[in-house]
Formats: C-alpha cells, sequence, structure tokens
C-alpha cells in the first residue's frame, strides 16, 4: 500500500476515541479540561486515563449509536476491512454486515493470529475462515491473517488494501475489542505518524466515534466504534476478571483424557458435562492462566455450589459469582467424523475428536452464545 498518512487532525475531536471534545461537564464523552486544548494532539480525559493508568472508564453509549455510524457506510464508496478475532471468531463476527456496507467490497482479516498454537497450518485457517464466512453469508475479496500486536503481516494486509481500495475511502470495522484501533496504530507508526495515536484498552467501548486517519490522496482511513456483541461472555465479567480470561499470549492447548460421567469446569465461568460416549481426549483452547478443575458428574453440583467464585474461578470472590445471570444448559450429540469445536463465545473452545458420537451438555450464563462448529485445529 503505497498511500501515506497524512499527520492531520481536527481538533474539536478527540485523537484518541473520535468523540466530540468538549470542557463543560466531566460525567459527558469528550470531556477535556480546556488547558488541554493547548496541546497539538487533543485527546479526552478519559482516554488519558486509559492511557496512563489503565482504568476503566464507562460511558453511556447506545447500540443505535453505533449503528448509527455503521449504516453510514452503505452510502459511501469505499472499501470494508472486517476485523474478527481468531481466537474468538464466532463472538466477534459482525452480524448483518452486508446490509451496512452496501455494494463495498469487503476484506476479511483474522487478529490475533499469534495466539494460535505452534505449527498450525495457517493456510487451512484461511480456508476455515472463508468456509465460515460462506455460511453466514459474506463473500469476502480476501482473508488476510495479521497480528496487530506483533506486527505479523501488516506489510500483506497494507499490501492488499492499496489493490483492492483503488482510490476508495477504508473502513476498519468490527466488534469491540478485535484490534481495530491496535491494528490501525500499528499501521500508523509503522507507515505513517507516530505522533498520532488511537486509545486502546482491553475494555468495551473504547473508540467512541469515527476516527479519520488523512491519506495523501485526499481519502481516508476511518476506524469506527466497535459494536457490542452482547453474547460473549467478556461482557458479565468486571474488568479485573476479564484481563483473566483474555488470551495475550499465544495458547497451550490442554488435553484432558475423559470418560463419560465426568465434567470439566472452566473456571467458574462454564461447565461441560460427558454425559454419555467412548473414553476421549477434550482439548481445552482458553487463556492459559484460566483454572480448569476436573471431577465426576455426579459430584458436579456440589462443587459449584461450594466453590464458585472461589476454587472454580473467575468470577472472583462470592459477589462476582452471585452478579453472574444464572447458568443455562446446551445440550450437544457430537459426530464421530473429524474434529468439533464446542465454542463458548469470549471465553473459547473445546475441542473432540471421537470414534463414537458423544453426548455433551455445556452450561453457561444464560445469554452467553454456546454452539459447535467444524474444528478449527
Amino acid at each position: 500500500m503505497e498511500d501515506r498518512i497524512v499527520n492531520e487532525q481536527t481538533p474539536e475531536t478527540c485523537a484518541g476515541c473520535g468523540v466530540a471534545i468538549q470542557t463543560e461537564d466531566p460525567k459527558r464523552p469528550g470531556y477535556a479540561p480546556a488547558s488541554a486544548l493547548a496541546r497539538e494532539t487533543v485527546i479526552c480525559q478519559r482516554c488519558f486515563r486509559i492511557k496512563h493508568y489503565n482504568e476503566v472508564a464507562p460511558v453511556s453509549m447506545e447500540d443505535d449509536d453505533f449503528l448509527r455510524i455503521l449504516h453510514g457506510i452503505g452510502a459511501t464508496d469505499s472499501l470494508v476491512v472486517m476485523v474478527v478475532d481468531i481466537f474468538d471468531f464466532q463472538g466477534s463476527w459482525l452480524k448483518g454486515l452486508p446490509r451496512f456496507v452496501g455494494k463495498n467490497p469487503i476484506l476479511l482479516v483474522g487478529n490475533k493470529v499469534d495466539l494460535l498454537p505452534k505449527n498450525i497450518n495457517l493456510n487451512r485457517v484461511r480456508n476455515w475462515m472463508q468456509h465460515e464466512a460462506k455460511e453466514r453469508g459474506l463473500r469476502p475479496e480476501d482473508v488476510i491473517l495479521v497480528s496487530a500486536q506483533k506486527g505479523v503481516n501488516i506489510d500483506e494486509l497494507l499490501a492488499r488494501i492499496g489493490q483492492l481500495r483503488r482510490g476508495r475511502d477504508v473502513y476498519i470495522v468490527g466488534v469491540t475489542n478485535v484490534g481495530k484501533s491496535t491494528l490501525i496504530n500499528r499501521i500508523l507508526h509503522d507507515y505513517g505518524s507516530a505522533d498520532l495515536e488511537i486509545t486502546t484498552s482491553p475494555f468495551p467501548g473504547t473508540t467512541l466515534d469515527k476516527i479519520e486517519i488523512p491519506l495523501e490522496d485526499g481519502r481516508s482511513i476511518y476506524d469506527t466504534p466497535g459494536i457490542i456483541n452482547r453474547d460473549q461472555i467478556g461482557h458479565m465479567v468486571s474488568p479485573q476478571d476479564l484481563r483473566r480470561i483474555t488470551p495475550t499470549a499465544r495458547i497451550n492447548p490442554k488435553v484432558y483424557q475423559l470418560n463419560d460421567k465426568q465434567t470439566l469446569f472452566l473456571g467458574g465461568l462454564a461447565r461441560i458435562d460427558f454425559v454419555r460416549g467412548q473414553h476421549q481426549p477434550f482439548v481445552v483452547y482458553v487463556a492459559n492462566n484460566l483454572y480448569i478443575h476436573r471431577t465426576k458428574l455426579e459430584n458436579a453440583d456440589e462443587v459449584m455450589a461450594k466453590h464458585h467464585g472461589e476454587l472454580l474461578s473467575p468470577p472472583t470472590g462470592a459477589e462476582a459469582a452471585q452478579a453472574l445471570p444464572p447458568f443455562v444448559k446446551h445440550t450437544f450429540k457430537i459426530p464421530p467424523a473429524g474434529t468439533t469445536d464446542i465454542v463458548i463465545s469470549g471465553l473459547g473452545w473445546v475441542s473432540l475428536r471421537g470414534k463414537e458420537e458423544a453426548h455433551v451438555v455445556v452450561h453457561a450464563p444464560k445469554g452467553v452464545s454456546v454452539g459447535i462448529r467444524k474444528g478449527l485445529i
């Protein structure tokens, strides 16, 4: 991508999250003290505290605010870059994307490739993503795997954007926390201006409005606020526990050889009962420091009642455990052909590959999406 980033900034908006700057009400989005307006790069107080103190700074943003911005993309002539989290593909899928973008071409980017286990076949992952996208009614022009955090394949991504955009604007879209702003910061630092930096954090809703980054040809790259997928478990836990369940390093799969009538607890956030089937491995792909506890199915209810929030954590503490929605059951019959993943949105997945049908019940907080898919690995 030969286009260069132009170091321009609209002083009326926050350079970190894109919200309009105001100096009157510290409780409203976009507040900055009047003295901050004299700085070359203006950011709101919320972005300042996220960046320097890693503080949670909730704001009042409704789903309609996000949808209003995305709906406007369909009226433009642009290249749309949809970013998904490879580790949480289902949970990070932007539902209804075609109706947002109209006839604009779409480039699908799988971020956080650095979290996948070693020795994985990345071509197979690309093909898997293309298949999953088509299953959801989306036919992207291409699929690129990157790590915004580590800078993996950024050259390839920029070259493909340059080929596909053909003099048009570029809109970066996705749900919260897929790494859109980190990706744009990587582009800015490597190929543009290090003076500009978009605020990033592990908390949902960091980008509050569309952020424009001008290109030399008069066009722009736009970072858009992330749509909140409320079926992700990360929206139900405290910021402290969100950090614990969000992978920050390459996943080390954990293998548990289970007989039927055994149970696995993924911390205190999900429970997997192997009700009936042949002895087989359950391969768990979650954040490396998430505690996993195995017990007999007949003891699982008692273990949950006695240890939820303590031994079975996160959630951390009895109060956090009580704040979770009640657990509901999801029943699956896992076919013997090939590998099947049981996916818990925002937490990870468990892979099964048995020679006979397996009957599994997954317990997860009400509202969390739980499903099965063709095995990713």
